[in-house]
């Protein structure tokens, strides 16, 4: 048997819209085994208990493109979700990931990370959540025609997340849908400075630049228009402390950066009581190594 281990990531980081993602430690694990023939999956609702499942999917596409010696007849997916849906935090590219992983290893072919994540990329149809969740730590990545670049920014260990989960879902195409199809010289100029700043803050660790440095004008403005008390949410999160705040991934978690701090917590959670939001609140760290694959 195989267990596969995924990372949550959180995407988009402000500023870095389709181009940054960090991993999280929040983990999807996933276990593979290849049977007789046909298809088990267990551990999800009923509806994904078919070949339209993502996990399987993804190993389809893997065995369709790598075109292995050897593909297994039958496979068994037992799926531990821990990692909420559709709320932002890459649940969908963690089954991906894990897909991917799997087919690799129970194909013997042992493709390269590079390789692997090229494959998780055609899939996902853009890197920033793949990417974390495959290498770990805080993932620049861009595509250029057929080609990807990627670089890795070590997050310091200093730096924690909170992250505030909704009770409700966004959906990735929901979240595009009210995204302008065009955006002026001036917002892209706005974006391109602080994308700079929020990489060089990371690695020189001045956090006391994270603020400005995760103000965003592609895509934050337009989403927290689906986000019930987004402004007042990130004013809050700002006013007591908070590094910075965004938007994780396409919503609908909103993601604090803060220093080790248990009043903080407690601040958001008194806020949220007062006004009734019934959202979950998790402390993080950065998951520095990525998709683990576990053979038992």
């Amino acid at each position: 048997m195989i267990e596969i281990i995924v990372p949550a990531t959180t995407a988009n980081v402000g500023p870095g819209f389709d181009c940054l993602g960090i991993a999280l430690d929040l983990y999807n694990k996933f276990y593979f085994e290849e049977i007789e023939n046909g298809l088990i999956i267990e551990g999800c609702d009923n509806k994904y208990k078919n070949e339209d499942n993502l996990v399987y999917s993804s190993m389809r596409y893997y065995f369709d493109t790598v075109k292995p010696d050897r593909v297994p007849n039958g496979v068994k997916i037992v799926i531990e979700d821990n990692i909420p849906i559709c709320r932002g935090l890459g649940s969908s590219a963690t089954c991906i990931v894990a897909g991917v992983l799997a087919a690799d290893a129970l194909t013997g072919t042992n493709l390269s990370k590079d390789e692997l994540l090229k494959i998780a990329c055609e899939i996902e149809g853009h890197p920033d959540n793949v990417a974390p969740a495959i290498f770990g730590n805080m993932m620049v990545c861009i595509t250029d025609g057929d080609d990807l670049h990627y670089d890795v920014v070590k997050v310091p260990e200093e730096l924690k997340f909170c992250a505030f989960i909704p009770e409700f879902k966004l959906s990735t195409e929901q979240a595009r849908n009210v995204l302008p199809t065009e955006v002026s010289h001036i917002d892209a100029v706005f974006n391109v400075g602080r994308v700079s700043m929020l990489i060089s803050s990371m690695l020189n660790k001045n956090f006391d630049l994270l603020k400005v440095a995760c103000q965003d004008k592609l895509h934050q403005a337009y989403r927290g228009t689906l986000i019930n008390g987004y402004e007042n949410i990130i004013d809050y999160a700002n006013k007591i402390g908070a590094l910075g705040v965004f938007i994780s991934g396409s919503g609908s978690t909103i993601m604090s950066l803060i220093l080790e701090d248990e009043n903080f917590k407690n601040n958001m959670i008194s806020y949220f009581a007062k006004h009734d939001i019934k959202w979950d609140i998790k402390d993080l760290n950065c998951d520095l190594n990525g998709a683990v694959v576990n053979y038992i």
